[in-house]
């Protein structure tokens, strides 16, 4: 697999607003986000596709995720937290998490907020303080 930017924000050779890591998984916040709160959880191994990843990690990869929504559901309004596996974007796995209140709170197909850098460190400062 090439170097992805989720490769390249693992190394930290970019810079990302990180909410929450381990030795194998990492969360933040989506540059581009559908809603307030809007976070990627990757897999720091560099597999492409969700599907390949073995039984074991992909356990702990739920769990994880699931940690980080209940996370995201403590600090920002919403009725639920959606999980959203697509894949093709970035050829690396990973996981949306979308605050929302109705089914047109996830459609990727919408325009995406405009937040300041500003707004971006208050948000996963919330979400990683939680």
């Amino acid at each position: 697999m090439t170097n992805s930017i989720f490769s390249k924000i693992i190394k930290r050779e970019i810079p990302a607003y990180i909410v929450d890591e381990n030795d194998d998984f990492i969360a933040f916040l989506d540059i581009n986000p559908l809603q307030i709160g809007h976070t990627l959880v990757v897999i720091k191994q560099p597999i492409d596709y969700f599907f390949d990843i073995d039984n074991n990690l992909l356990s702990r990869y739920i769990i994880f995720t699931k940690e980080v929504a209940i996370k995201i559901q403590k600090v920002i309004s919403c009725k639920k937290v959606a999980m959203s596996v697509i894949g093709l974007e970035v050829p690396h796995a990973h996981i949306h998490l979308i605050p929302i209140n109705n089914i047109s709170d996830s459609n990727f197909d919408k325009q995406p907020l405009s937040l300041s850098p500003a707004e971006m460190e208050a948000i996963c400062e919330k979400i990683k303080n939680s």
